[in-house]
């Protein structure tokens, strides 16, 4: 099952029926683009009691292929971890 933004501004519209939905898109799409720029600097994100993201360096090193056993030089590259909340794990785990 895929999450799509319009079904969150959605749900976020029925819980919180006094906010305005061009006021919750808005908050939206603050929200991930402050993540964003957050993990760009290099910097951690977390929300309490949900998720938290780092960002990680991969550092350039010397590979080979195996099929010729010759060398590569891979170069340094950016990747993120992501790590659930126990409590989030909970809820994903159990079953119905």
């Amino acid at each position: 099952m895929s999450v799509v933004k319009s079904d969150l501004i959605k749900e976020l519209a029925d819980n919180y029926p006094n906010f305005l939905k061009k006021d919750l898109v808005k908050l939206f799409d603050i929200t991930i683009s402050e993540m964003q720029n957050a993990l760009k600097r290099g910097e951690r994100v977390e929300l309490r009691e949900i998720f938290s993201i780092d960002p990680r360096i991969q550092k350039a090193r010397i590979s080979r292929n195996p099929k010729t056993n010759e060398k590569i030089n891979i170069p340094e590259k950016k990747s993120i971890l992501f790590k659930m909340s126990m409590e989030w794990s909970r809820k994903v785990n159990e079953e119905e």
